[in-house]
């Protein structure tokens, strides 16, 4: 079993988190994919505006249609900051038959060296680098990692959490389910 690892604050959850993921399960022939909520990511302290508890459910009415997608609660249960070595070394003890592959963006990976105990997490983990377009990692060793272009959805959380605060439409953003959640919870206001 190939199994992908997909993690973010997810807050709110969108399409430019689902697509690429989706690309990435295609390309890489991964037989499930994980959406960890993260609790508390270490460079983005306090930074999250909805509960992990809200976050977790948005992620998981986002992927609920998507064949052997699943959200992962693991991290908002155990609460506190989330390490990603952490989490890959649990689903490697959970999962110790799978071939696991951590699927990170550009972003991510431009400060992967700056994480606890990267060579450990490589130990463990394939990596697969999504790039968007043509954007590309400066220090890219692909003996290391695998990249994977991915489609560019330029959609970030920080302005659908604006649109929201301001009053505007968040709809086709994200599927209708997430977009009613948020409104039922009044979130992002």
């Amino acid at each position: 079993m190939r199994l992908g690892i997909f993690g973010g604050s997810f807050d709110p959850p969108h399409l430019g988190h689902l697509l690429p993921a989706i690309d990435a399960a295609e390309a890489l022939h991964l037989d499930a994919v994980h959406f960890v909520t993260a609790a508390q990511q270490p460079f983005k302290v306090d930074a999250t505006k909805a509960t992990g508890g809200h976050r977790l459910a948005m992620t998981e009415k986002l992927i609920a249609r998507v064949p052997g997608f699943a959200a992962d609660a693991a991290e908002i249960t155990r609460g506190g900051l989330s390490y990603t070595v952490d989490t890959v070394t649990r689903m490697a003890a959970d999962f110790p038959s799978a071939e696991l592959v951590l699927l990170l963006g550009v972003d991510a990976f431009a400060l992967f060296e700056t994480w606890r105990e990267p060579d450990r997490i490589r130990t463990l983990a394939s990596i697969a680098v999504l790039t968007r377009g043509g954007e590309m990692p400066v220090a890219l060793d692909t003996a290391t990692v695998q990249v994977l272009k991915t489609r560019r959805v330029d959609i970030s959380s920080t302005e659908l959490r604006a649109r929201v605060a301001d009053g505007r439409t968040i709809r086709g953003f994200m599927p209708d389910a997430v977009v009613d959640y948020i409104a039922e919870h009044r979130l992002y206001r």
